[in-house]
Order: C-alpha cells, then structure tokens, then sequence
C-alpha cells in the first residue's frame, strides 16, 4: 500500500441516516460506504462522469461483505476509510472501515468491476498508473 492507497473521508449521520431509535440503518452504511469509495477515486484525479465519458467504463459492485461492530448514532462525526486491497485487471478490491472517535463500528471488503456495456473491462490504464505512483511530496 503507498501513501496514496488510504482515503478517509469524514460523514455526519443526519435524521435521515436512522431508524426509530436513532441509531444508524444499516443500509444507511452502505451510502457511506459508496462515498468513500467515490472520493478514494477522486483523491486519485478522476470522476465516475470523466472515466465513463472518456473510456465508456463505469463500475458496479460484485460483492460485499460487511460487519456490523457498533452503533453509530444521529449527529455523530464519523470517518470512513477507504483503501485498496488488489488491483485485478478488470477489478478492485476494496477494504472499508467506518470508525468514531477511533473506535471501530464497521468494516467491509468490497469487490467492484469494471464493466463497458453489459460485459467486464479493462480498469483505465490511466487510473492503473496513477494507483501506482508514489504520493506527491
């Protein structure tokens, strides 16, 4: 993993993120969850909209697999980290945490394909090399 591999993002659980206890939905975690993944890519210079509009690829989850630790509550300040843990050709597999105060409440790996059309692709070699350089000093 070099410097760049880690992004973290922070969210705050609005009403609209809870059930009647004021306690985060689950599925609420997998918005974070998308998020953080999202802004991973950008940390990296690229945009859902620019890799489609330029390489006609977009990514679609595979699977998931998510532990629920603890409850993350209404207003709280949350972080969710985001990092890869293989790069396949047509493939990235994610590992994903959410934390509070550095406690643990979430963890997840998400494996998330590239795909033109109906069918797998190529990762963009561009977004490959970038992955790969070393983090600007």
């Amino acid at each position: 993993m070099n410097d760049r591999s880690m992004g973290r993002m922070s969210v705050r659980v609005y009403y609209e993120d809870t059930d009647f206890s004021g306690r985060v939905y689950h599925a609420s975690y997998l918005r974070f969850l998308e998020r953080g993944r999202t802004e991973w890519l950008r940390d990296f210079g690229f945009g859902h909209r620019e890799i489609a509009g330029s390489t006609g690829v977009v990514f679609a989850v595979k699977s998931l697999s998510i532990d629920y630790l603890a409850p993350a509550l209404m207003d709280d300040l949350l972080t969710v980290e985001t990092w890869t843990a293989k790069v396949r050709v047509a493939s990235l597999d994610f590992g994903q945490r959410i934390v509070r105060d550095g406690r643990e409440l979430v963890t997840a790996t998400v494996v998330v394909v590239a795909i033109r059309g109906d069918r797998p692709a190529r990762l963009p070699e561009s977004l490959r090399r970038a992955m790969n350089a070393p983090a600007p000093k």
